[in-house]
C-alpha cells in the first residue's frame, strides 16, 4: 500500500456497543503506539455495531481494568459505525465473527470489505479468532480481553512497520 508519509494509517477498533472491547483496543492501542514512538503516524478510534451506548462512556469494569494497566479509557464514547469509516479507515477491525459480518454488509455497500480483518488476526500464539464479549461475566473476562487485545496490538504494530515501512 503506497502512501505519502505524512498520511497518517487510521485504524478503526469495532465491537458491538462500543463500550467494552473496542474503547479498550482503542486505549490499549494509543499506548502501544505512543511507546513505538509512532503517534504521528497512526490514527485510531473505536465504533459499535449497534447503537445501544451511543455516547456513553466505556463500562466501568472495561476503565477499571485498563486502570490497573495504567490506560486512561474515562475521555472515550461510543459510536456508531456508519458505512463511511470504510472510507475513513485503512484497516477496521472487528472483535469477533458476529460484529465482522454486520460490518461487511456496511464495508460492500462502500466497496471496503479489504479493509475488514478480525482483530486477532494479527496475534501470535493466542490459538483463538475472537476476542469475548465480557459484559455478562466476571471480572477476570476484562483481564483476560486486555491480554488478548494487548497481543494483537503487538502483532498489529509488527504488521504496519512491515506492510507500510513504520
Amino acid at each position: 500500500m503506497s502512501r505519502s508519509p505524512r498520511t497518517p494509517i487510521r485504524i478503526l477498533f469495532v465491537c458491538m456497543g462500543n463500550i467494552c472491547r473496542s474503547p479498550t483496543a482503542e486505549g490499549v492501542f494509543r499506548r502501544k503506539i505512543e511507546e513505538a514512538g509512532l503517534a504521528d503516524r497512526v490514527e485510531i478510534d473505536s465504533a459499535g455495531t449497534h447503537a445501544y451506548h451511543v455516547g456513553e462512556p466505556p463500562d466501568p469494569r472495561a476503565r477499571e481494568a485498563a486502570s490497573r494497566r495504567g490506560i486512561d479509557l474515562s475521555g472515550l464514547r461510543a459510536r456508531q459505525a456508519q458505512a463511511d469509516d470504510f472510507a475513513r479507515f485503512d484497516y477496521v477491525l472487528a472483535m469477533d465473527r458476529d460484529n465482522y459480518h454486520g460490518l461487511m454488509r456496511l464495508a460492500e455497500r462502500n466497496r471496503g470489505a479489504a479493509r475488514l480483518h478480525l482483530f486477532l488476526e494479527f496475534a501470535r500464539g493466542i490459538g483463538e479468532q475472537e476476542v469475548p464479549d465480557p459484559y455478562y461475566g466476571g471480572d477476570q473476562g476484562f483481564e483476560q480481553v486486555l491480554d488478548m487485545i494487548e497481543e494483537a496490538s503487538d502483532g498489529l504494530i509488527e504488521h504496519l512497520r512491515k506492510e507500510h515501512g513504520l
